[in-house]
């Protein structure tokens, strides 16, 4: 079995691999019929069902270039995609077809609207176009440098890019499922994410069907108690996800206990580092590490825990079989072991992109000479662990201390009271810039001055006293992307407007 979906109605489909390369195949000739040819660009405006891969993979097959996009993107960010990348077609369903009607007139390339489900007059049926459809389809020759597909950027600093990948992408991201995620023929591989971020796109389909892995997608809003019944119900023995799911999987009492999990086996994290607190209680209430790893839309995962490897709590472990990193000062040059630098990778990995679509200005600012630099900030111990630090537009400096604001999150949130926070650099006439916690409860009942100064002095403990956050927030959410990143940059912003510096 290569599919195992069920959604929020409590439908349920399997699919065999012979099932969804017959399906794909034929997607494939309905891109012919519509004039698709190798390059032309397509739109997967689709939530989790199967008709998502099915497209995908037929786009591919064909040397078209599927853009997975969210289904929450409003009517201007729809624009923007499909008229920077000249998408010739949109597929997408009844409920998320609006707001595609709403800027056709203004997309001089697109074509046509394909619609899962009940179409309308002026669109067509993906289920009539796929009946007409043969099965037999001749595949596109194709080379490992050729454009498969790309995925946009969150685009926090101007407009998202679209991230090039190419048809060697998949391979080259072999150690990924294996040493990472740890993958077996035998496991079915459950990840709580949307297909259309990089993330599950790779670890929650791609990288696991080349290997013969089964998934299981669902298709509904992320919730921990029903993911436990997910879990339990099919028998998951990988389980991919990001550092709020697990924190949300932690606030049910006795899980444990209730849920039969006896099956799951390993678990992956990545989207944002995950505390040490929350690798603790996780090992402690379910008996299995949680292997975070650090990496982006351009280059994935490359950096992680990994199997048959001594996890360091808060580390995101070492480069994996396979993949050259380094850690790079503002010249290009390597840092001396325990000073942070900008972690990069040789621009010669297969997994790496190739360039941001349309972009050359800023293609040319991410590289330098041999490397990619991610923005990512890390150190390295002694024993070649990495540790992160920040992006580089989150450090912050203060009181004389570049502060990492991951290191001051996780020692507020081994306080038991705080469910998530996030830390940023706040305008301070006195100081210059001070450290500014937005802190999520687990009771917001429980928000008050006094629990302001129990996590200022718990923060002073856990970590250094220059950290602790002089400013604390309580809030009932975080701005997040939909990767589920934290939107630091959107705090930032909020601190300059209430502080009134422009």
């Amino acid at each position: 079995m290569a599919l195992y979906w069920e959604n929020a109605a409590g439908e349920t489909a399997r699919y065999t691999f012979w099932d969804l390369k017959n399906l794909s195949d034929k997607f494939g000739n309905v891109l012919k019929k519509l004039g698709f040819k190798k390059g032309d660009r397509f739109l997967i405006r689709l939530p989790n069902i199967p008709a998502f891969q099915i497209a995908f993979l037929g786009g591919v097959k064909i040397g078209a270039v599927p853009i997975p996009s969210s289904v929450m993107f409003r009517e201007h960010e729809i624009e923007y995609r499909i008229n920077d990348s000249s998408a010739k077609a949109v597929i997408t369903t009844p409920k998320f077809v609006k707001e595609v009607h709403a800027i056709k007139q203004n997309c001089k390339t697109l074509e046509h609207i394909i619609v899962v489900g009940d179409a309308q007059a002026d669109e067509l049926s993906f289920d009539a176009l796929m009946k007409e459809a043969s099965r037999h389809l001749e595949v596109e020759p194709t080379k490992s440098t050729d454009i498969a597909f790309f995925c946009y950027t969150s685009g926090t600093t101007g407009n998202p890019k679209g991230a090039v990948h190419l048809h060697r992408w998949v391979p080259g991201n072999d150690p990924s499922v294996l040493f990472w995620q740890n993958g077996l023929e035998t496991d079915l591989v459950a990840h709580t994410g949307d297909l259309n971020w990089i993330y599950p796109l790779g670890n929650g389909f791609l990288y696991t069907w080349r290997w013969g892995i089964s998934t299981l997608v669902y298709d509904g809003k992320f919730d921990a108690v029903h993911w436990f019944e997910l879990l339990e119900k099919y028998r998951v023995t990988n389980l991919a996800s990001v550092p709020t799911a697990y924190r949300m999987f932690l606030t049910i009492k006795d899980a444990e206990k209730t849920y039969d999990l006896s099956s799951l086996r390993h678990c992956i994290s990545a989207g944002e580092p995950l505390n040490p607190e929350v690798i603790k209680e996780w090992k402690r209430r379910f008996g299995i590490d949680a292997y975070d790893g650090i990496g982006m839309t351009e280059v994935m995962v490359y950096v992680s825990n990994m199997r048959d490897m001594k996890i360091k709590l808060g580390s995101c472990g070492k480069p994996q079989p396979g993949h050259i990193c380094a850690l790079l000062d503002e010249n290009g040059t390597p840092v001396p072991q325990g000073e942070t630098g900008a972690l990069a990778v040789k621009k010669t990995d297969p997994g790496l992109f190739r360039e941001y679509w349309n972009k050359p200005e800023k293609t040319k600012e991410s590289f330098s000479g041999d490397w990619f630099l991610s923005g990512d900030v890390l150190y390295q111990d002694e024993e070649g662990y990495y540790w992160f630090s920040g992006r580089n537009d989150d450090l912050i400096k203060a009181s004389g201390y570049r502060i990492s604001p991951f290191e001051v999150e996780s020692a507020i949130i081994s306080h038991p009271e705080v469910l998530e926070c996030a830390v940023v650099a706040s305008p301070d006439k006195m100081r210059g810039t001070i450290i500014k916690a937005y802190v999520v409860l687990r009771d917001s009942r429980n928000a008050s001055d006094k629990m302001v100064k129990e996590i200022q002095e718990h923060t002073k403990k856990v970590a250094a006293p220059y950290k602790y956050p002089r400013e604390i927030d309580f809030v009932t959410e975080l701005p997040k992307t939909q990767s589920g990143k934290i939107k630091r940059k959107d705090l930032r912003e909020l601190e300059k407007q209430k502080k009134g510096v422009l």
